[in-house]
């Protein structure tokens, strides 16, 4: 049973992190607000899991204007990708082992 725990990931034992990294696999970036609105976040808590994410390498932050107001999108790196499906994989394995 303890190998079935070999796999997770404790990056993703958030749920917001768990939520953010699901978004961003199925889409090719999302803005800050989409992303806040979607998951029902603060400003400031997307903002630390984001930047928990981003230092682990698994996502990426790109800032850019439009007109003269800023906006941050956030895209999942193939190493971030990677290492959510090994993540849902491990889960899967443990439901089924359970």
């Amino acid at each position: 049973m303890i190998e079935a725990f070999q796999n997770i990931n404790k990056a993703f034992e958030s749920k917001v992190r768990l939520g953010i990294m699901a978004v961003l696999m199925v889409n090719e970036d999302v803005d800050f607000n989409t992303l806040k609105e979607l998951l029902s976040l603060t400003d400031g808590n997307l903002a630390s899991h984001t930047r928990a994410l981003e230092e682990l390498g698994y996502i990426v932050c790109k800032k850019t204007f439009v007109g003269r107001k800023p906006k941050t999108f956030f895209q999942a790196t193939q190493g971030g990708k990677k290492a959510f499906k090994t993540h849902i994989e491990a889960l899967e394995n443990f439901l089924k082992s359970t």
